[in-house]
């Protein structure tokens, strides 16, 4: 039994959905270093065992089935005599019905279960679809400590915390999985105010971390006294193990010891999520590296930039893939990013490929004139050759559109969208100028990267390009980026209408016309790679448009 002290250990673990021996054996790695550490009891993450979201695999009964066998060997290891367990799993209750579960593991056995209360499904959520809701929960005893144990959108509502402080909660220990979005630490720490606040308890919230396909998640898990006061905050983006010392006074609980830790400020934050998301979704998936095309702009160039920073300056091949109209300028910037990251650098042109192509097609398309149909035969050219190599090799090709371009569909399919994955799917094209400029002057710790300058200035000050035809701008098919870019915010992510965006000082016209390139880009965007969840509203599960769709806003 716990007098009046206890030693907890929150684990800051990065899963993988699917592998739950591996995820298992994080488990009791943890409980390991929490045991030398002296610890009583271990916290770990929302649905560990299965990783998190595991979405239609919980409605696979093996599935289901492994990871229940999983958590009662892990019970049955408690019975050591060190630290009990908490952790999250689908549990199939005495109902036949599946649950999002938090287990409560010690001498030897399940001592206590409790399922998810709120079911969230917005957003990038569908636990609805597959999971039961549990009922209103009550506190659960560990040695003598009575536990709430909420389990993350559990504390986004009132009733749950509510219910679990008037039938005898001391402490609230909330297993979480909350993905990352800009700001998004700060809504948690609201959101845990509130219900501390609520309740007068102190509350342990531990998240999960990792990339998860285009989910990342942070981390950056933390404790609130009952006073509100931060008792302890463990880092974002880092695997960690938290140990914190917790004391009853006349008053309830309080913790004594807790190292806290500075977060992140915001660009630092978005860069090291597109890292940890490209790294994840490599290394989770078995790509011995990444391969991209390095034209000498913006776009391929930070994402080069953020492969290196995840997976290593000898994971990374870039390749430039020139035509006539590629200008010696982008030749030269191209070389010289290449040569800053340290990374391989090829150069196959595409000239006699794209020409063959023209030949082949004369016949057919004489009696017409050059249209974008010759533009994007290079960029496809460009795709085919990436994919070559890709195949050759094993290498994952990185695309490199950012949400901008995919936004009015300023890209071109099976072309420069080929590929696996895209680290700046959901950074708008300011965004991206912004970030590069950030990251030449900051290297953020644990990184593999290179400090100093590694997109070459002249990249970020030059006029964007595709270089699909002589003297071709992205101005001649857009607005400046940044009118572009408050239009789509105003579009995306606040669904804001036409009239209400003119009132911005934007003119009409150009708004109808986004509106219209936004609408039609869905059939593009329905084919484009995965990417990193930067902005509260990206393309995928966020933003659920139909791709035939007749609607304009004319108001």
């Amino acid at each position: 039994m716990i007098s009046d002290r206890f030693r907890l250990a929150v684990a800051q673990l990065n899963p993988t959905v699917g592998d739950i021996a591996g995820n298992t054996e994080l488990v009791r790695a943890a409980r390991r270093e929490a045991a030398e550490k002296g610890a009583d009891l271990v916290l770990v993450s929302e649905l560990i065992l299965s990783g998190y979201l595991p979405e239609d695999l919980v409605l696979k009964p093996a599935f289901v089935r492994r990871c229940m066998e999983a958590a009662q060997a892990l019970a049955q290891e408690t019975g050591d005599g060190g630290p009990g367990l908490i952790i999250g799993s689908p549990w199939k209750g005495d109902d036949g019905r599946i649950y999002n579960a938090a287990l409560l593991l010690d001498a030897g056995e399940i001592k206590a279960i409790r399922y998810k209360y709120d079911l969230p499904n917005y957003s990038v959520f569908d636990e609805k679809r597959v999971f039961a809701a549990g009922p209103l929960p009550g506190p659960v005893d560990f040695r003598g400590v009575r536990l709430g144990l909420p389990i993350c959108e559990d504390i986004w509502n009132d009733e749950v915390c509510e219910c679990l402080a008037e039938t005898g909660a001391e402490l609230l220990l909330v297993p979480n999985g909350s993905p990352y979005w800009a700001n998004r630490a700060e809504d948690r720490l609201q959101v845990v105010v509130a219900r501390v606040v609520q309740t007068g308890l102190p509350l342990i919230y531990c998240n999960q971390l990792g990339g998860q396909d285009e989910l990342v998640f942070d981390g950056g898990s933390f404790a609130l006294e009952a006073d509100r006061s931060l008792a302890f905050q463990m880092p974002q983006f880092k695997p960690a193990l938290g140990i914190s010392d917790w004391k009853r006074d006349g008053d309830g609980w309080v913790c004594e010891k807790g190292d806290t830790v500075k977060l992140p400020e915001i660009d630092e934050a978005n860069w090291c999520a597109c890292v940890l998301g490209l790294g994840d979704y490599v290394n989770k998936n078995g790509f011995p590296g990444v391969v991209l095309g390095l034209s000498g702009g913006l776009d391929s160039a930070i994402c080069a930039a953020m492969a290196v920073d995840a997976l290593g300056a000898d994971r990374v091949h870039a390749i430039m893939l020139p035509y006539r109209y590629t200008s010696e300028e982008s030749i030269k910037d191209a070389a010289e990013c290449a040569a800053a990251l340290g990374i391989r650098y090829d150069t196959v042109p595409i000239v006699e490929p794209v020409e063959g192509f023209h030949s082949a097609l004369g016949e057919l398309f004489s009696g017409t004139s050059e249209d974008t149909t010759e533009e994007n035969l290079q960029s496809r050219t460009r795709g085919v050759i990436l994919m070559a190599v890709s195949n050759k090799f094993g290498h994952m090709v990185l695309t490199t559109g950012n949400k901008s371009e995919m936004s009015v569909g300023y890209a071109t399919l099976y072309g420069d969208m080929n590929g696996g994955y895209n680290p700046i799917k959901d950074l708008y094209k300011t965004q991206v100028y912004h970030l590069a400029a950030w990251r030449n002057v900051n290297r953020p710790e644990g990184l593999q990267g290179p400090e100093g300058e590694v997109v070459p200035v002249n990249i970020i000050a030059k006029v964007p390009t595709a270089e699909l035809r002589e003297n071709q701008t992205d101005q001649d098919s857009l607005p400046p980026y940044d009118v572009l870019d408050d239009i789509l915010e105003c579009l995306v992510e606040e669904e804001m209408s036409v009239t209400e965006i003119e009132q911005r000082g934007h003119d009409r016209q150009l708004i109808h016309r986004i509106e219209h390139l936004l609408y039609i880009a869905e059939y593009k965007r329905r084919q484009a790679p995965p990417g990193v969840k930067i902005t509260e509203r990206n393309f995928g599960k966020d933003r659920r448009y139909p791709i035939t769709n007749r609607f304009r806003d004319r108001s």
